[in-house]
Formats: structure tokens, C-alpha cells, sequence
């Protein structure tokens, strides 16, 4: 059926007849409340979810910028180590007896 793409023309009367068919004219107001819930659930568990996702990615945000912040001020608080000119092998013949 949906194969081709959706339902156009004459298909769609079809299909309405298929489904009086399977559910009957008193059953149809109840599955389209169902529906109805259905997608009301859905939209609102995908609203909380995306909430979530803006909440932690805010958070996340926070931590990295703090994080700057403090290594940003240690490293201008912290002095620097003095640095050897002589080369590594150097330095090892030295110490050597």
C-alpha cells in the first residue's frame, strides 16, 4: 500500500471503508481519542526530553567555562620552572661517576 508513496484518489475511500469494517462506526471515536492521547503522550515525553538534553548541554557549558576560568588564573598565579640549558644527554654524563 505504501510502497508507491501515500495513499491518493481512490485509495484513501478504501482504506476508510477497511477500517469501519475492522472497527465499526461506534468503536472509530474511541481509537481516534486513542490516537489523540497517544500523540499528546508522545509530543510531551519528546518536549521533556529535549528539555533534558538543553539542561545538560547548558551544564556542560558552565563546567567547561569555569574550568577555564580557574586553570586560566592558576596558570598566571603559578610560577614558571626554570628551565636547564644544557641538553638531556649532557645532563647525564654529568651525573655520571
Amino acid at each position: 500500500m505504501f510502497a508507491f508513496g501515500l495513499p491518493t484518489g481512490m485509495e484513501w475511500p478504501a482504506i476508510i471503508f477497511i477500517v469501519l469494517l475492522l472497527f465499526g462506526a461506534k468503536k472509530l471515536p474511541e481509537l481516534a481519542r486513542g490516537i489523540g492521547r497517544s500523540l499528546g503522550e508522545f509530543k510531551k515525553a519528546r518536549d521533556e526530553f529535549s528539555r533534558e538534553i538543553e539542561a545538560a548541554d547548558r551544564e556542560a557549558s558552565i563546567e567547561n567555562n569555569n574550568s577555564t576560568a580557574v586553570s586560566g588564573s592558576v596558570a598566571q598565579n603559578s610560577p614558571t620552572p626554570a628551565v636547564s640549558s644544557a641538553k638531556p644527554s649532557e645532563a647525564s654524563r654529568d651525573a655520571s661517576p
